[in-house]
């Protein structure tokens, strides 16, 4: 009997110059996290408009990652608040208009910081630039100089939403999150359900009801060290055994 292939997953690739060139990027953490939630990843450069429906055909699953780039202010029409802060044009020419089209064909789909504030701009939302500097909000973002342990421990609590997605997958009220990050949901797009949010009202994580396919959005960076966290390796199972339903409805 032949043993069916590992579910695949779309992973997009950031643009860094590296010395004198350009090259596409995609951190090891996730695609360990992939690897966890039971699939293989398949790390996308970038594509063009008339490539995006084909890698969707090879797609099991698709999971925005991080980054330390920002999505560019000028799709939620805002200029650039703060100029010394990295922006990744390339990658939002392609995952922008990705994301729509992965909901709406039911794709399996993750987001995670980054990919969870290009989720919700994508679909008309717009974000906060600088969190901390909104009277009453926390500073969300990592201390820079500190090891990456330091980085990416528990910051916060985040208060799960009850009836919600998140809230069927953990069985929890609360949760305990790292916080990494300088931007955030300002207006959620229209059709998307808050799961969880933080002390202040930052929305921390969101789904959207209406696709067809399992999906869910989360600010704080579930993959960092995903093995040892519960929580981690419960939103990664729910997503990876959305990926192998998905290749197994698709095969049929």
């Amino acid at each position: 009997m032949k043993t069916a292939s590992k579910p695949v997953v779309l992973v997009p690739a950031c643009n860094r110059m590296v010395g004198k060139h350009f090259f596409h990027i995609a951190g090891k953490k996730y695609i360990d996290a992939v690897r966890l939630a039971g699939c293989q990843a398949l790390v996308v450069p970038t594509a063009t408009a008339d490539e995006l429906d084909g890698l969707l055909d090879l797609a099991d699953g698709v999971l925005l990652t991080g980054s330390p780039s920002n999505v560019h202010p000028q799709h939620f029409d805002e200029p650039v608040h703060d100029p010394s802060l990295p922006l990744d044009p390339d990658r939002d020419a392609w995952t922008l208009p990705l994301i729509p089209k992965a909901l709406a064909r039911g794709v399996p789909f993750f987001a995670i910081c980054r990919g969870t504030q290009e989720t919700n701009v994508a679909l008309g939302g717009s974000l906060h630039q600088a969190v901390h500097e909104i009277a009453g909000h926390l500073d969300h973002r990592d201390p820079s100089d500190e090891p990456a342990e330091v980085q990416y421990a528990p910051k916060h609590p985040v208060d799960v939403v009850p009836g919600g997605m998140l809230a069927r997958l953990l069985q929890r009220d609360t949760i305990e999150v790292n916080s990494l990050h300088g931007q955030a949901v300002r207006r959620l797009a229209d059709g998307l359900r808050i799961e969880a949010l933080a002390p202040d009202g930052v929305i921390e994580a969101f789904s959207k009801p209406d696709a067809p396919g399992f999906n869910l959005a989360v600010q704080w960076h579930p993959e960092w060290q995903a093995a040892s966290n519960p929580v981690s390796m419960v939103l990664l199972g729910a997503f990876g055994a959305a990926c192998a339903s998905y290749r197994d409805q698709r095969n049929r």
